[in-house]
């Protein structure tokens, strides 16, 4: 019987006055000390405003000490997170406060309007909780104050390993996001494996940048369960990001490939504004190769390329590179291997109960205790994914290499189709991202209506590049893979969409550039 919280009051009797967690845009600190008293009187502050054991309270708050103070709270007190992220439009929340049936929503004051006028058509929710200061005078709408200067909850509420304490939504990139049902036992085995795979020590000093509200909140969770610091920063502005590195000497940096590729091609003082770090982690989406060999070049530092899911609990049943893989990182292309008790295999996509062998390509299938019990209210979706032998597929199409090192190789849903040829985008993209005139690149499908599909590709060129054309492109491929490979078209844009700033969104791609049936697109 165990509550994934109890750790913090641990860390709290330990180290009480240790600085835990850090908002520099607020120039707010919370000691160890002071985070778990928060937590205690949230908690009962929930209890006495009417929530229950099993409740699901959704977080609606960009990135801060309320919203990893209500995780915390809703923990203990034996209700169900649901968090959500500040970028959702009102159609993305009432979806998923209605599928969750949430009874209460936190928000801060500058939300408070909007998500009052959503509720008619959310009408599971009872209450909102504000953190900010409210003019309002309703019964459904409660302070955060009021809930601080409530009993505190001094002892946590007692769970199975399998209780569920989370419903965490996936990003919805193919129809409507489902909700992955994490568990107090799948968080305690992720918390283990982060602070594992990172050696975390306490005193670490971590910058986070990844959203709240997405499972990549647990590398933050594990620097306090390793007794750091955690500096939260709601999304990643280049200079901010260096400046905060050097103002609190991080060790520990959360980055994405977007983030690399900026450190690798950063001014030439910038290998001492990051001295301090010992460790990045990298995740969201491929790392392509020239980008991480590039910095390692530069920065010798080594970069935990983690592969995991909202599913999975990121690490509670993942992979990862770690720094005494890279004399056998396959050439920078490898997300490593088990961490902790995670299983990995490869399986046939038409035969999931068919395990391949080393080097041949299939979907990726993982086991371990950081599964999630499947998806809310949805025994279909759950059942064609979680599968009765404990494996989960994933969706991901990938290989183990002769070292037993898994590569990931593409999405399965993103793969290409073409007069019968399977195109995976990935393996385009790390070819052509050779090119020195491309910065970035995402390869995609379009619809044609001789071959199904085609693939093209879009780029942003690199600082200084002024002339590219589609032949150029094609050439370059051509002479590095099979013909049906190549590019049909090139697409040239300042950016690429993606979600949190870090997710690439290929169907954005898609929705934006790939011409509708009707018409025809020149090449770029």
């Amino acid at each position: 019987m165990s509550n994934v919280s109890v750790f913090l009051d641990n860390r709290a009797k330990a180290d009480p006055d240790m600085i835990a967690v850090v908002h520099p845009s607020s120039e707010t600190t919370y000691t160890y000390h002071e985070l778990a008293s928060a937590v205690h009187r949230i908690s009962g502050g929930l209890i006495a405003q009417g929530i229950s054991i099993g409740d699901r309270v959704a977080i609606f708050l960009d990135s801060s000490p309320e919203y990893l103070i209500s995780y915390f709270a809703i923990w203990r007190m034996g209700g169900i997170v649901v968090p959500t992220n500040i970028v959702y439009k009102e159609k993305e929340l009432i979806h998923i406060l209605n599928d969750s049936q949430a009874t209460a929503i936190i928000c801060d004051a500058a939300h408070e309007n909007i998500v009052e006028r959503l509720l008619p058509d959310a009408p599971t929710v009872q209450m909102i909780i504000t953190t900010g200061s409210t003019t309002k005078s309703s019964p459904q709408i409660v302070s955060w104050g009021q809930l601080l200067v409530s009993a505190p909850l001094l002892e946590s509420v007692s769970c199975n390993l399998d209780t569920v304490c989370q419903i965490q939504y996936t990003s919805g990139t193919t129809g409507a996001p489902k909700g992955a049902m994490l568990t107090h036992g799948g968080w305690i085995a992720a918390l283990d494996n982060e602070c594992d795979i990172l050696d975390l020590v306490r005193g670490d000093m971590y910058l986070g940048i990844y959203p709240m509200g997405h499972v990549g909140l647990s590398w933050g969770i594990s620097i306090l369960k390793a007794g750091g610091t955690y500096i939260c920063l709601e999304r990643f502005e280049p200079e901010r990001y260096l400046s905060l590195i050097e103002q609190y000497q991080v060790t520990v940096l959360s980055s994405m490939p977007p983030v690399i590729h900026m450190l690798a091609e950063a001014p030439d003082d910038t290998e001492q504004r990051i001295k301090t770090v010992r460790v990045l982690i990298s995740g969201g989406g491929p790392l392509h190769s020239p980008t991480w060999k590039a910095f390692h070049a530069r920065y010798n530092r080594p970069i935990v390329n983690a592969y995991g899911l909202s599913e999975t609990i990121v690490l509670g049943a993942g992979t990862a590179i770690r720094p005494y893989h890279y004399q056998t990182a396959d050439e920078y292309n490898s997300v490593g291997t088990p961490v902790g008790y995670t299983e990995v295999c490869i399986v046939d996509q038409d035969r999931p109960k068919h395990h391949l062998p080393s080097g041949e390509v299939g979907e990726i299938a993982l086991r371990g205790p950081g599964l999630a019990l499947g998806y809310w209210n949805r025994p279909v979706e759950s059942g064609a994914v979680f599968l009765s032998d404990g494996w989960f597929l994933t969706g991901d199409i990938g290989y183990l290499d002769s070292d037993g090192m898994l590569v990931i190789t593409d999405r399965k849903k993103d793969m290409i189709i073409m007069s019968g040829w399977k195109i995976y985008p990935t393996e385009v993209e790390q070819v052509l991202i050779h090119h020195p005139k491309i910065a970035e690149l995402a390869v995609f499908g379009c619809s044609d209506e001789e071959k199904g599909e085609i693939p093209v590709v879009a780029v942003v060129l690199s600082e200084g590049v002024k002339d590219f054309s589609h032949d150029e492109l094609a050439a370059y491929a051509k002479e590095r893979l099979a013909g049906y490979k190549v590019p049909r078209r090139t697409y040239i844009v300042s950016q690429l969409p993606r979600l949190n700033g870090w997710k690439l969104l290929r169907g954005e791609l898609q929705h934006m550039l790939c011409p509708s049936p009707d018409r025809q697109a020149d090449n770029t």
